[in-house]
């Protein structure tokens, strides 16, 4: 049972607003979005994989992970988290970074707020992303990050499929 994927894009506010229901409760939701062991299962759209290189998941930590590529590469990115409301919302600064987390100002930085809602189908989860320029967030579209970050929630919805939650 596959739910749609809103993903939509305001300009003139720079941000971008994304939405999914997974046929799972809330706090199994929760975990694959806050434990490295499950967000590496899905986070990266195969064929790249997701490796958590740290996750301190307590506000102003950091989750430092890469994304290697089928050809070898390796890209290394990072969130820093702020607020944290157990079970029902965080937000962090997104960033590339090198594998010690120091930050490439060559690529845009975006604040991320990510939402856990019950509902009747299971949990509705929110993400608004909001970028510092008009610039900044085409850039991020134009690297693909809309259809990687849709693989990568189907990704999510095929695990919670199998296992039959």
């Amino acid at each position: 049972m596959n739910s749609e994927i809103i993903f939509n894009q305001d300009f003139d506010s720079k941000s971008m607003y994304v939405m999914k229901v997974f046929h799972a409760e809330v706090l199994k939701v929760w975990d694959y979005f806050t434990k490295p062991e499950l967000l590496d299962l899905w986070w990266a759209p195969k064929p790249w994989k997701c490796e958590t290189e740290n996750l301190n998941f307590e506000e102003d930590g950091v989750w430092l992970y890469s994304m290697k590529g089928p050809e070898g590469e390796k890209m290394f990115s990072m969130l820093k988290y702020g607020e944290i409301n157990e079970h029902r919302s965080f937000d962090g600064i997104d960033a590339f970074c090198d594998e010690d987390g120091k930050v490439d100002q060559n690529f845009p930085q975006t604040q991320w707020l990510i939402g856990f809602t019950g509902v009747e189908e299971g949990t509705k989860v929110s993400v608004n992303i909001h970028f510092q320029s008009e610039d900044d967030m085409k850039k991020q579209l134009e690297m693909g990050f809309e259809e990687g970050f849709k693989i990568g929630l189907n990704q999510l919805e095929n695990i919670f499929n199998n296992l039959k939650i």
